[in-house]
């Protein structure tokens, strides 16, 4: 928590002022979470400083609030074009990425917990950066990182809002695409270096190295081509509904089953249920041999 709140006063985030009386203020929270990489095994302990977004009002303290996110198609495309030119991609993370995104709109919070000024206990603060949790908190760091990119040289491709293309005459071409705080970027060597010490100037980063991990894919760069899979994230779904360790079966339902109106077993819950045949229909189309060897079939064959 120290740390976190070592870098939002570096940052300059917030200011203390006396509490509005006509201002709402956005009460906060500390959120804990783990960070895997591609393996599955933690590799760093994160705290988060939320804001409790649910309490804004839109058109007071927040407006627009769209931000594109990397599409799946455009992360295969883009690898598969690696592929074809003959260059790797790396990836970099952006250390507490949704505070480098600048406010337009007044928005007050309260002091955090454990953080309290002892001086100024009934003070609050006003945000002049985002925090996690606030509604316009995605899209103001896009807007911060979009602004960075095209002052550095880059072109956003129109068709794709998170896509970014460099150009330099006599050194090659530098591809871009960003996911929340997830960069991955590929070239010629010499612009690769050359964006990623620009970055790091700008922001505070944490090299990642050649890509291996961005979103739900597992990558694997291999001298003859690119090799994309999504084990990991199957096994996390299978694992959320306890479908792990189950066997191949030709018809997966209880057999010998007698069904009647007056069934007194246990109500569905109808959410839980939803998301989960969402989740396994995911599984069905993108690893059918996962789907098969846990008695999930496509349709009414069965054979």
């Amino acid at each position: 928590m120290e740390e976190e709140i070592e870098k939002i006063e570096n940052n300059k985030t917030w200011t203390l002022v006396l509490r509005p009386k006509d201002k709402n203020v956005i009460g906060i929270k500390w959120v804990y979470k783990k960070k895997l990489d591609e393996n599955g095994e933690v590799t760093r302990n994160k705290e988060r400083l939320v804001c409790k977004g649910y309490a804004q009002e839109e058109g007071i303290n927040y407006g627009e609030e769209f931000a594109p996110v990397a599409r799946l198609e455009g992360v295969r495309t883009l690898l598969s074009y690696s592929t074809y030119k003959g260059f790797k991609f790396y990836q970099m993370d952006v250390k507490f990425a949704f505070l480098n995104g600048i406010l337009e709109e007044e928005v007050y919070i309260e002091q955090p917990e454990g953080f309290v000024n002892a001086n100024n206990k009934k003070m609050v603060c006003r945000l002049h950066k985002a925090l996690y949790g606030l509604k316009k908190a995605p899209r103001a760091w896009y807007e911060r990182l979009h602004n960075y990119f095209l002052k550095i040289g880059f072109e956003r491709i129109d068709h794709n809002r998170n896509l970014y293309l460099k150009i330099e005459k006599g050194k090659g071409i530098l591809l871009s695409k960003n996911f929340v705080d997830d960069i991955i970027f590929g070239g010629q060597d010499t612009l690769c270096k050359a964006f990623a010490n620009e970055m790091k100037q700008e922001f505070e980063m944490s090299m990642v190295g050649e890509i291996k991990l961005f979103v739900v894919f597992q990558v694997h760069q291999m001298k003859y081509g690119i090799y994309i899979d999504q084990s990991k994230h199957v096994k996390e779904i299978l694992k959320t509904f306890g479908l792990e360790d189950s066997k191949l079966v030709n018809t997966p339902m209880v057999t010998c089953h007698k069904l009647s109106k007056n069934d007194d077993s246990a109500k569905v819950n109808q959410t839980l249920y939803r998301y989960m045949i969402a989740k396994l229909q995911y599984v069905v189309h993108s690893r059918p041999d996962v789907a098969l060897s846990i008695g999930i079939v496509i349709g009414n064959n069965q054979d």
